[in-house]
């Protein structure tokens, strides 16, 4: 996720550099066709991602993690690099090429955000998940913020050599994830003793015994160790040995508890994220007469909001042991935070920070749900032993958001043209509560969960 924001990033901050090459080269008509084509490619790029994650989730289910990892970074390394590079020192545009590779690329990099879901959730139990996810998703901030510093740092050297430093940074991470990443604490030696700790495999009960001896093999004849809550133990041959858990198919995942609608919510949320990751620059300098680095400086808030909100609301989830009820306190704070902001003043200060307070009740939401609440999700015990569906469950949530993310682009720009900013804000305030009506059932369980527990503990005392 930090590459793929690090590259959108760069593509959007070299959005004008871009025009000036292709309207240069006679690639289109005028400004306004150069404009529209690179909205279409922000599109297919989105629409391709989503696609892509559903694919990519089932795959990481049935193959190892590592290689679709590296397969994903790699080879979408190279396509930026045919993509931002070498066109240019070839001197070759052409619009069918780029909206391929482009497709092309979301559907590589789609093969990177579940998979590194699936490896966290085998690391991190389910009593810590909340915050040490909220932390690890900030990687997508990170990200933006990196980008821009690094599009503006090369770009006097050309806007080619932007991609290729990304290109080359991410192929080389590619190279490491394959042969450094452990994908399973099962590697090293480690089982996941419960949902919260990991335990060590014992291998000396018998170290007191010599390396090789007759009565040793006498014993251990017609028998083989299994991993048995976190230690290895001999299994009698007669005994039928534990089958490896399978991975569950794509409908099933969609039909386990809590799934849709929190893929529905995703959808609606991930819609007003990648909207202000999109627009605001745009809308900043637009609407205040700021200039654009001014803009690109200011944006970066919404980001440091939203690294902060999804951290806070983790840990206050795994405090509490429920998701949905800190969601939806978020989000209805996140709606008063949109009507706050939409009211801004033109001053910078005020405006950064009611950009850092709506980052920090939207971007922790959507933190929380396409990290913490997926893996959560894809260990949840309906799978009844099947623990191989953590990555296809990430990716039908992601899909699903990006599908939202993708179709919001185009109903933002339908309607700043049609009706101007105010109800855009009015838009994403309806989408938000859009987010809390899908979770709703939800909520409602798990206060009630709650209420009972508290009551519980009132007895026994």
């Amino acid at each position: 996720m930090f590459i793929y924001c690090v590259t959108v990033c760069i593509f959007d901050c070299l959005f004008g550099i871009f025009l000036q090459t292709w309207e240069k080269n006679n690639l289109f008509a005028d400004s306004d066709e150069a404009t529209l084509f690179l909205g279409v490619l922000d599109t297919i790029f989105l629409f391709s991602y989503a696609v892509g994650l559903y694919m990519s989730g089932v795959i990481g289910d049935r193959m190892n993690l590592r290689y679709v990892l590296s397969f994903g970074l790699c080879g979408s390394a190279i396509v930026e690099f045919v993509f931002g590079t070498l066109t240019e020192w070839l001197q070759f545009y052409n619009i069918y090429l780029y909206c391929g590779l482009w497709v092309l690329n979301g559907l590589l990099q789609s093969a990177v955000w579940p998979c590194v879901v699936a490896v966290m959730g085998n690391w991190f139990g389910k009593s810590g998940r909340g915050f040490v996810f909220g932390l690890w998703s900030a990687c997508a901030s990170v990200g933006n913020i990196l980008g821009a510093f690094l599009a503006s740092s090369v770009l006097k050297y050309g806007y080619e050599y932007a991609f290729l430093v990304t290109s080359v940074l991410q192929f080389a991470g590619g190279v490491v994830v394959f042969f450094g990443l452990l994908t399973s604490p099962k590697e090293v030696g480690l089982c996941l003793e419960s949902e919260t700790s990991l335990s060590p495999v014992e291998r000396d009960a018998d170290s007191h015994r010599p390396l090789m001896s007759d009565e040793e093999d006498e014993e251990e004849e017609g028998s083989e160790e299994v991993c048995d809550g976190g230690y290895y133990t001999i299994q009698q041959g007669d005994e039928e040995p534990r089958e490896t858990p399978k991975a569950i198919g794509f409908c099933q995942a969609f039909c386990l508890p809590g799934v849709l609608p929190y893929s529905l919510a995703y959808a609606c949320l991930k819609l007003v994220n990648y909207s202000f990751f999109f627009w605001l620059p745009f809308y900043l300098s637009r609407n205040f007469g700021w200039k654009e680095a001014q803009a690109d400086r200011l944006s970066v808030w919404y980001d440091v909001g939203g690294i902060i909100g999804g951290t806070i609301q983790g840990l206050i989830s795994d405090c509490m042991g429920k998701r949905a009820p800190v969601l939806a306190v978020s989000l209805l704070l996140a709606m008063g935070a949109l009507v706050g902001y939409s009211h801004s003043p033109p001053d910078q200060v005020v405006n950064a920070a009611l950009l850092a307070t709506t980052g920090f009740f939207i971007g922790g939401p959507s933190n929380m749900i396409s990290s913490a609440i997926s893996a959560d999700l894809g260990r949840q015990e309906a799978l009844r032993g099947s623990q191989e569906a953590l990555a296809t469950v990430t990716g039908i949530v992601d899909g699903t958001g990006s599908i939202g993310a993708a179709a919001g682009q185009y109903l933002v720009s339908l309607i700043e043209s049609k009706l101007g900013w105010m109800c855009v804000f009015y838009f994403f305030i309806v989408m938000t509560g859009g987010s809390i009506v899908f979770i709703l059932p939800l909520i409602v369980t798990e206060i009630r969960a709650m209420w009972r527990d508290r009551q519980a503990r009132t007895q026994q005392l």
